[in-house]
């Protein structure tokens, strides 16, 4: 199921109020390989914010944006000129199509069951070209960045109507394993009640990422810790992952 602050056409609308482009390291890391891309599929697009920027940017080529989110599509579509698919990555068959596969805002972490992420990754190399790259990020469980997502980082911004909106997470407790479980609160002045998004993420270190994708077919030709590229360590926030379809970098090495 699509947690509701990608479905809901209201709170997805206060995604990139909450998560503007200044704020987004990811983005000023992906786009020059969108850049260089011929073809892009962005899963998890979101809002689009990334291929409206890209298009804006002057990528006269195929764009293409997946996200089962209907809010979220919703925001995409006010831009014509790209491709905006609504659906699931594991239901999706491309083949051969794409010269860059990329999931950016942690879009990887939400496929929580094995099962899931084989499917996922299955379809990112059916998806690639021969010489394509799958370039995705996923936050280090090191770092425990879920122990900062409490009631007491609140966010605020103002909405289109000028109504304030404040956000704050609440993490369920205990947190074992790989898998954590937080809701996601929205609350403003104009309403009686707050909004409440409810979410899981798969938290994989890096040798559990390099292994699911080997089963995939995938290579991982780097890992980096950060958004400017630094080596990934274990006090790494990020595992940034440009991968290949295996085959092809066997034969190169």
């Amino acid at each position: 199921m699509v947690d509701r602050q990608f479905a809901d056409t209201g709170l997805a609308s206060l995604y990139d109020l909450f998560h503007p482009w200044s704020r987004r390291k990811d983005f000023a890391f992906y786009l020059p390989w969108v850049m260089s891309a011929r073809s892009v599929l962005d899963v998890g697009c979101g809002t689009g914010l990334l291929l409206h920027r890209a298009r804006e940017a002057g990528h006269t080529g195929r764009l293409c944006g997946l996200d089962p989110g209907a809010g979220m599509l919703a925001q995409a579509r006010k831009r014509l000129d790209i491709e905006w698919v609504q659906g699931e990555l594991g239901g999706m068959v491309w083949e051969r199509e794409f010269d860059l596969v990329v999931m950016t805002g942690h879009a990887f972490q939400v496929f929580v069951a094995d099962d899931e992420l084989r499917s996922a990754l299955a379809a990112v190399g059916s998806a690639l070209t021969e010489d394509g790259r799958f370039v995705f990020e996923t936050r280090n469980p090191l770092a425990r960045a879920w122990e900062r997502w409490t009631p007491d980082n609140v966010v605020e911004v103002t909405d289109d109507t000028g109504v304030n909106v404040r956000m704050w997470h609440d993490v369920e407790q205990p947190v074992t394993g790989e898998i954590v479980r937080f809701t996601t609160t929205f609350a403003s002045a104009d309403r009686d009640a707050p909004r409440r998004s409810r979410s899981t993420l798969r938290f994989l270190d890096a040798a559990r990422v390099t292994s699911f994708l080997s089963a995939a077919g995938l290579a991982v030709e780097e890992q980096l810790g950060d958004w400017d590229a630094r080596p990934l360590s274990a006090a790494s926030p990020e595992i940034i992952t440009v991968a290949r379809r295996a085959l092809l970098a066997e034969n190169r090495s």
